[in-house]
């Protein structure tokens, strides 16, 4: 008679938990190099869309002068101020009013007169959303 094996092939215990400790030790390493590098990535993001922000602002103040006291950036760059004629206007200045926020969702500030610049500042308040803070929480002031 044929004597067939009935050993089957497969994992043992031992060495499933080897593989889970070592996949847990790769990612202890790798998460926090990939959540820093996330924060590069959006404080660079929010600085480069604040800059294109400073250039739409720019090119409304050559057509219409300052801004209206107060105003925030939607209320003049997407749509034409009240106060601004017609003629003058040659807006929208951006493309759509989602470049109007930052990378964590909040809306850029007009600062005029600016505190870095001359004429205004944009500023975007980083991760904390609150003026002040380090790192990721650092605030981003454009041009």
């Amino acid at each position: 008679m044929n004597v067939r094996s009935t050993k089957r092939g497969g994992f043992t215990i031992a060495e499933i938990i080897v593989v889970v400790i070592i996949i847990g030790v790769l990612a202890a390493i790798v998460v926090p190099r990939l959540t820093n590098r996330v924060g590069q990535a959006r404080s660079t993001t929010a600085g480069a869309n604040a800059n294109a922000i400073a250039t739409a602002v720019d090119a409304f103040m050559a057509d219409c002068g300052n801004p209206p006291p107060g105003a925030d950036l939607a209320s003049f760059l997407m749509e034409r101020p009240a106060s601004v004629d017609a003629d003058k206007w040659k807006g929208p200045y951006l493309r759509n009013a989602d470049q109007l926020k930052d990378p964590w969702g909040q809306p850029y500030v007009l600062v005029i007169p600016g505190q870095r610049n001359a004429d205004f500042d944009i500023v975007s308040y980083g991760a904390d959303k609150k003026p002040g803070g380090e790192g990721d929480d650092a605030d981003i002031v454009k041009p």
